[in-house]
């Protein structure tokens, strides 16, 4: 009985299913039909061609993208497959010193003109629009007809039992098995279907790559340089300082050695501190480049060290004691790892933290976990912002789930492949 019930409910729900993919595949052939309509009801008119051409291709065109964003999210809410949209970004439209506007094909007199050009270039010269294309003449043959089963064997179900001869009730019978047999199964040629024909081309996936590259490249760069002043402003506001007053203060007791011994020794007991003082500063700036940890012990005790200094209750769990990461992995995760925890004592205002660190098919997946008040979120310029772009450069993703109230969990995964 339970198994009845679960088919049942296995079969309403594929029928409804169907009944959705047979309604959006079928969408263009309606236009199709509505073409041919035309056809025959001027026929006898010479340019009776002209309107059912113009009504088909219109509408094809139109309804194209429309229908292929609706079978993107059928697919990935019935069963999970997300497939790429992949289709090209417009660029910013600039206004030139000229007055003109320019949108990356021509000059318009009017932002309203540069970014209509822009719309309908982008739209004609992109590859996903031909793809789009492809599908929908394809779709109503390999996913359509399939899914048009069960609503049409129950039409024929309805129609045949509702007659009292014998002949179109046998006909019912068969229609409403056809209809009930199908129900579950129909609606599934939809994804094999769409995967093949809707994902982006190799092309439009190099493209993409190359962009995203381009990308990472630029901010790579910006915030090398952004270290470089870090390292140079520490420098000079720090050590250096240090330094030339130490050069000072030895001259000067050098000139005093002679005439006030005792206040000669005062000043290099004073450049011996300054001295002292400098070398931890350099150390200090030595460990934020490279930690010397992370160096000669690998990720794993780096962390450990670094939850030892941490003012939070922490704990680093591991699935194994040495992750053999290349370093310069090693040291962004790190860093990455030193931001959370220091996002989650200065703001979150967090008593304990949890650190997971896991190695799973050729990712090295970190989690760090915060008692905090939650609510963090990612800002322009902000320190989980700088996270996501030094991660981006080893195609590293970042995953945030910080509700109100907390907990803030942080979820990194790089792909290595010497895991």
């Amino acid at each position: 009985m339970r198994q009845l019930g679960r088919w049942a409910a296995r079969a309403g729900v594929g029928f409804v299913r169907a009944c959705v993919v047979a309604a959006v595949c079928m969408l263009i052939p309606a236009v199709w039909a509505a073409a041919v309509a035309v056809v025959i009801w001027w026929a006898g008119d010479p340019w009776s061609w002209a309107a059912p051409l113009l009504l088909a291709g219109v509408g094809t065109l139109a309804l194209s993208r429309p229908v292929c964003q609706m079978v993107r999210s059928l697919v990935a809410g019935w069963t999970g497959t997300v497939i790429p949209r992949g289709y090209r970004q417009a660029v910013p439209v600039v206004r030139m010193s000229t007055g003109y506007w320019w949108n990356g094909y021509s000059y318009e007199r009017t932002r309203r003109d540069a970014v209509r050009a822009q719309k309908w270039r982008v739209r004609w010269a992109d590859p996903a629009t031909r793809r789009d294309l492809r599908f929908v003449v394809l779709a109503p043959f390999a996913a359509g007809v399939v899914a048009s089963l069960p609503p049409a064997g129950l039409a024929a179900a309805v129609i045949g039992l509702s007659q009292p001869q014998l002949t179109p009730r046998l006909i019912g019978v068969f229609g409403l098995v056809v209809a009930i047999a199908s129900a579950p199964y129909a609606w599934r040629p939809l994804e094999p279907v769409a995967v093949r024909f809707l994902r982006p081309s190799r092309a439009m996936g190099r493209a993409d790559r190359v962009e995203e590259l381009t990308t990472q490249r630029a901010e790579t760069t910006v915030a090398q340089a952004a270290e470089i002043r870090r390292i140079e402003r520490d420098l000079h506001d720090g050590a250096q300082a240090r330094l030339v007053a130490l050069g000072l203060s030895l001259a000067t007791a050098e000139k005093l050695m002679q005439t006030n011994p005792d206040q000669a020794r005062a000043l290099v007991r004073e450049a011996q501190a300054g001295a002292t003082a400098s070398l931890a500063e350099l150390r200090e700036l030595v460990r934020g480049i490279s930690p010397p940890v992370l160096n000669e012990r690998g990720l794993l005790d780096a962390v450990r060290a670094l939850a030892l200094d941490s003012p939070l209750e922490v704990t680093v769990e591991a699935d194994a004691e040495r992750l053999g990461l290349d370093a310069p992995i090693e040291s962004a995760l790190y860093f990455g790892i030193a931001e959370l925890l220091t996002n989650a004592a200065k703001h979150a205002q967090a008593c304990r933290a949890r650190i997971c660190l896991a190695c799973e098919d050729g990712c090295m997946l970190v989690e760090v976990e915060d008692d905090g008040q939650g609510g963090a979120v990612v800002r322009a310029g902000g320190g989980l912002e700088g996270l996501r772009r030094r991660l981006a450069v080893f195609d590293g993703t970042v995953q945030i789930s910080s509700p109100a109230g907390g907990p803030t969990r942080v979820k990194v995964a790089v792909p290595c492949e010497s895991l």
